[in-house]
């Protein structure tokens, strides 16, 4: 029989606050976190906006010095640590999961985005070569002076399970957008199927540098509408032009039920399904009918024994591009049935940004909020109504709603499709 998973501790630095209750306070009075970019010069750039964490970060006591030292150098981290020790600390206290588990069945799941670049050296890059595919991605060779890759990826990853005291499985997920979700799966899984008892997963990322909105630049992924700053990350309306990058991390502790009620745990949300899928398409488009989204929803929702009517809230992808947003609701709507006009929907990017790396995990703690402090976040800037885009997404003003069961997609650059299903701990 496979075993029930329990979400047992939350922590979260987001661009509308840092820590689970300023991060509920800016759900709760839809505040934007999007502004002009502190974290570099992006005068030159066609988007010089982004969702920044502009809170102070303090290093927890039980990081390492690489790790403090490459925190100067790597900004997501702090995000990722901050958060692992702010979901290790509510879960365990002053201790550890190694407090109540064998170290062997705990692991870690992570998900990040690429490895650090070097800023002054890459800024001087682009000052040389100007903004081309070229210059984003020359300098393998010595014979190309280009930008040095600078810290491992898996650098905050490995921090965190040392702190949770992991002596089983360490998988790293670098899968762009999906990451978060995916990491989080695995988790779930990985405890589901006996593997692991207890695992510390979630995801952080900051890809706001050169390399990150000069790459989206590229690929005409981000929106251009700098003037309005807070206003420019705009899913599933009709006047939406591209994404808006946001930076961050969030971090869970998960718990076989069992096990965690023996240790009087009190847990925030059950996990019952999850499934991944595949578009094989192209790049940075999804099939114009979403049928790879369309796939992993329906196989989260068989995997948690549930008809699509028995889902009250979905945490959209929601990108404010204009082929995903179109993609995902017809995909919704191929799943959902008649159902979909009765499913509120809505995108938590309107507020922070896409966290590529982070966003799975950050947008699954706001589902959990949804579930546990019965308020719908809003999609905010929706303002015109796509009629490719007709479904109730929650527009500009988060809702009262209680739920029982919500669902969270994720659906990722090379068309990588995450999904998981939760609901209350005790049904």
């Amino acid at each position: 029989m496979k075993r029930q998973v329990f979400v047992t501790g939350l922590g979260v630095v987001s661009p509308i606050g840092v820590g689970i209750e300023t991060f509920y306070d800016g759900l709760r009075n839809a505040r934007g976190g999007i502004r002009a970019i502190t974290a570099f010069d992006a005068g030159r750039f066609p988007t010089r906006i982004a969702g920044e964490v502009d809170a102070p970060l303090t290093p927890p006591g039980w990081l390492s010095e690489d790790c403090r030292s490459a925190m100067m150098e790597d900004r997501k981290i702090g995000f990722g640590v901050v958060a692992a020790d702010q979901a290790l600390s509510e879960a365990f206290g002053n201790g550890g999961p190694t407090d109540f588990y064998d170290p062997r069945r705990v692991s870690a799941f992570i998900a990040t985005g690429l490895e650090a670049i070097r800023l002054p050296e890459l800024v001087r890059h682009f000052d040389a070569g100007g903004l081309n595919r070229q210059s984003l991605f020359a300098g393998a060779g010595d014979a190309c002076p280009g930008p040095r890759l600078l810290i491992p990826s898996h650098l905050a990853a490995m921090a965190i399970a040392r702190r949770a005291g992991a002596r089983g499985r360490l998988a790293v997920n670098v899968s762009a957008c999906a990451a978060g979700t995916q990491a989080i799966g695995e988790a779930f899984m990985a405890i589901r199927n006996g593997i692991a008892d207890v695992a510390i997963t979630g995801g952080y990322d900051s890809m706001i540098n050169p390399i990150g909105i000069g790459g989206f630049s590229v690929l005409g992924a981000l929106s251009r509408a700098n003037a309005l700053v807070g206003g420019a990350s705009r899913p599933f309306d009709a006047r939406r032009d591209g994404f808006v990058l946001g930076e961050g991390g969030a971090m869970m502790v998960l718990e076989a039920a069992d096990t965690a009620r023996k240790r009087g745990a009190i847990p925030h949300a059950r996990i019952l399904g999850y499934a991944s899928s595949l578009d094989a398409f192209r790049l940075a488009d999804p099939p114009t009918d979403g049928r790879g989204a369309r796939a992993a929803m329906a196989a989260a929702l068989k995997q948690a024994g549930l008809a699509p009517e028995r889902i009250d809230y979905i945490n959209a992808h929601g990108t404010g591009t204009p082929k995903n947003d179109a993609a995902e609701t017809r995909a919704i709507r191929s799943l959902f049935g008649p159902h979909a006009d009765r499913i509120p929907v809505s995108s938590l990017k309107s507020q922070i940004g896409h966290l590529i790396g982070a966003a799975g995990a950050v947008e699954f703690i706001a589902g959990i909020f949804a579930l546990t402090r019965n308020l719908l976040p809003a999609t905010i800037n929706l303002e015109q109504p796509d009629p490719a885009c007709d479904l109730d997404y929650v527009p500009n003003v988060p809702r009262p709603a209680r739920i029982e069961t919500f669902l969270s997609n994720s659906f990722g650059f090379g068309g990588q499709n995450a999904v998981i299903v939760a609901g209350a701990a005790q049904p």
